[in-house]
Parts: C-alpha cells; structure tokens; sequence
C-alpha cells in the first residue's frame, strides 16, 4: 500500500516504515497487517520465521514484529539469524503473557521491545511511532556524519544585481516543493545554491542527499540510487537502502544529471512521477517522499535534439529553472568574494583572520577572466595563503597567469601614451583568454587583424 505523503519530520507526522509482520496464525497475521496498512505504512506478512528469514534476505524492511513462539522458526532464532546475517532490521516482538520471560531474552538478544497479546491497535501505532523516530534520528545521523566536514558556512552575500536576483527566485522557489533545474558554467556555485534552496524549504530538518551523477561507475548507478537486496548480485553481502530512500523526506541533489545514462534516465522518471523505488534484486516497491533538484553544465535542450536526453524528463525536471551566471559577469561579487575566501581558508590552515589584501591584488583580480568561476578564485586564495608572508597577500603571491592577464594599471608615474598601451594589452590579454588562448578568434572579437594583435601584444614584451 502506498504510504501518505508528508513534508516534515517532526511534528505530529509518523515516517511511513516498511514493516514485516510475522505470525503463524493467519487471521491475527492479516487483522495486524490491515491495521498497520491503514495508517500510511507498508506491510508484507510471513507465516512462520523461515519465510520470515528469506523476505528479510532479500528485502529492507525498517520492522519485524514478529510473534515469538512458532512451529519452524522461533522469533529468538529469527533474531539470531537476522544478526548473523548483519541485517538491520529493528524487531519488535509480539508474545502471550505466559511467554514474557522469554521476550526479555529477546531484547538480550538485540530486539526493540515486546508486547503482550491480545495488543491493542492504539498501543501497536504508538510503539511504532516511537521505533519510527529512532530509526529517523539514525538516518539523520548517518547523514550529518557524511556531510558535516562538506557543509560548513560556504554562504557569501552577494553584491551584484544579478545575484541579488538570483538570490530572490531562490528564496520564492524554497518554501515550495518545485522540482528545480539549476544550470551554470562549472565553479559557479550551483552546489551552493541547492544547499540553500534545502535549507529554507520546509524540509530543512530533513536529509540533504549530494550525488554527482558523473562520478559514479556506470554498473553501480542503479544500486546506488534505488539499493540492492542481499544477493542481488556478486557483492551484494548486504542490503543498500540507496540514496532515494536515504534523502526521504528531505532533498535529493543531482549535480551533473546530464552525465545520467538513457537506461537511468527511463528510471528516474518513473520514480519522479510513482514516487516509489524498487532496490535491485527486489519485488517489492517502497514508496518515497523526496524533493529533486538538478544542475547541469551541459546544454540539456541541445541533448534532448540529439537524442541523448530524455525530453519527458528533461520537462519533469526543468519546472523552475535557476540560471546561475559567471564571475567575469559579475565583477562586484569578486571582491566580497575574495575576502570571504581569505576568511574561510584561513581557518581551514590554522592562519589568523586577520588577513591582509593589498589593493593591487583586488585590482588584478577584477581584470581576471576566471574560466573556471568562483571555484577557480577560492583555489587562487588557498595558494597565496600558503606563498603569502606576514599575514598579507601580495601581487606575488597570485598565479604567474593570473598576474599576466591582469596587471594593474599605474596611473601616477606614466605618460597618458604609456596608460593606453597598457590598457590595450590587458584588453587583448583578457580577449585571448576568453578565446581558450586562440589569439586569431580574440583578434575578430576585438576588430583587429592577427597581425595588428601581435604587434601591440610585442610592444609590451619589449618594456
């Protein structure tokens, strides 16, 4: 059954569970499992601990209740095969009042807690609903312990209009549950960015799930998206829950989704529009609540005509598009930038805050081109943290390149002859590096012939 559909953690919402109901008489079997389905949960049901043991094999559930006297397989001995079989479902037991003693021999053994039948539905709910909130917090701790030491204060305020813009559609976009498509030039910020679209939604309490498509082997994407069973294939020697039901409730990152495979693609749109998962080597589909943000780099619109993106999902995940610009577009943001950089590298290298910038080096660094964005700037100021004396960075502690394209102008001891040519060579210098270095392509863009570019290019080498 399909569980219902909740944005919060907290609150007085109970986390859908995938639970396991074992008892060998089938009318307390099915009236436990109808009762438990009603309330948004999913159920499959065993009759006795060997079947029990096989589904649990094969499938991830986050419950057994399980009776604890039965004819093949009693519930201790289910719990001790589960354990040596490192699989981590939490077992709640079910058991007559003359069997207690044997139920605490059971939590000895690694169950939740046990209850004595008859049960009272009211009792059962409340009992799950405790056993969900400690499965959440395992969760989230697994996922703050992965994410801690990525997440940090990387948040700058920005000062140029289009990122002030930028900024305002975010914050719109964020208390909605939209799916968003955000899509830069590489080093613009866009993991930044789906941070802090997760981090104003009303799933900020919930999982923050980063996954670089391109960085995962292409054998291994279906596994780790929706999990495997136990077996499911050489290597499988434990359930995977996958990362679709790791970011439940919370929010899914997808950096690099033009790097998907069509194969993935047909998948994750069906998940997008069932909300449900099936782990490989699993029959069974768990349902999933998950917000999806996208970013790219690639031309999506121009996959879609080649035929190597989905066009069905390309519209599914393009609903409000975010187009993050590049830092030669938005000068005004390199210096707060550069400082904010000093700040957070600093503290990275056990350096005082207190910094110093010569102004010559925000002056080269605004006539940069910065072909790799905001990213190339922060590993420009971790290297001249490490070159830089004295708590201050100096024009020599740059990039040889960078220092090159951008020579700051000397307005005070030069002919007005000598400040135009000056100027002339960082306008062509800026020009060929936004060629990629073809000094034919900068020429046309600048309106000069190849040979006028030289010859400008060769009076500077001379002085």
């Amino acid at each position: 059954m399909r569980a219902t559909r909740t944005h919060r953690i907290l609150g007085n919402y109970m986390r859908p569970l995938n639970i396991l109901v074992v008892d060998d008489e089938l009318a307390l079997r099915q009236i436990t499992a109808d009762t438990i389905a009603r309330h948004g949960h999913t159920v499959e049901t065993a009759g006795g601990g060997n079947e029990a043991l096989e589904k649990l094999k094969v499938g991830e559930f986050d419950i057994c209740l399980s009776d604890i006297r039965m004819p093949d397989l009693s519930g201790l001995e289910l719990i001790e095969r589960a354990k040596a079989l490192k699989i981590e479902t939490s077992f709640l037991m079910m058991t007559a009042y003359a069997s207690v003693t044997t139920a605490i021999e059971a939590m000895k053994l690694g169950a939740y807690d046990y209850m004595v039948k008859p049960i009272r539905h009211e009792d059962l709910l409340n009992r799950l609903g405790q056993l969900s909130d400690i499965i959440g917090l395992r969760s989230e701790n697994e996922t703050l312990r992965n994410l801690v030491m990525a997440a940090g204060d990387n948040h700058c305020p920005s000062q140029s209009p289009a990122m002030q813009h930028l900024d305002r559609l975010t914050k719109k976009v964020a208390v909605t549950d939209s799916t968003v498509m955000i899509t830069g030039e590489s080093g613009t910020g866009k993991g930044v960015t789906a941070r802090n679209i997760h981090k104003n939604s009303l799933r900020a309490n919930a999982p923050f799930i980063p996954v670089n498509c391109g960085a995962i082997p292409e054998n291994l994407l279906e596994s780790e998206f929706f999990g495997h069973a136990k077996g499911a294939f050489t290597g499988a020697i434990k359930i995977k829950k996958g990362l679709f039901l790791e970011a439940n409730h919370g929010t899914l990152f997808l950096d690099e989704i033009g790097e998907l495979p069509l194969n993935l693609q047909v998948k994750l749109l069906h998940v997008i529009e069932d909300r449900q998962v099936r782990a490989v080597g699993s029959e069974a589909s768990k349902p999933v609540d998950v917000r999806i943000v996208v970013a790219t780099n690639r031309n999506l619109e121009e996959m879609v005509k080649e035929g190597t993106f989905r066009e069905d999902l390309y519209f599914r995940l393009n609903v409000f598009n975010l187009e993050i610009p590049p830092l030669r577009d938005r000068l005004e943001d390199i210096e707060p930038l550069t400082h904010f950089f000093v700040r957070q590298e600093a503290k990275k290298l056990g350096l005082s805050e207190s910094i110093d910038i010569e102004p010559e080096v925000i002056e080269l660094l605004n006539g940069y081109h910065f072909q790799g964005n905001v990213r190339e700037l922060e590993n420009i100021i971790a290297r001249s943290l490490i070159l830089a004396e004295d708590n201050i960075i100096r024009t020599t502690d740059l990039p040889t390149h960078v220092i090159r394209s951008g020579t700051p102008l000397n307005l005070t001891d030069t002919s007005l002859r000598e400040q135009v040519r000056q100027f002339e060579i960082r306008v062509i210098n800026k020009a060929i590096a936004a060629a990629d270095g073809d000094r034919r392509i900068a020429a046309n863009s600048l309106g000069l012939g190849l040979s006028s570019l030289y010859r400008k290019l060769d009076s500077g080498e001379e002085s």
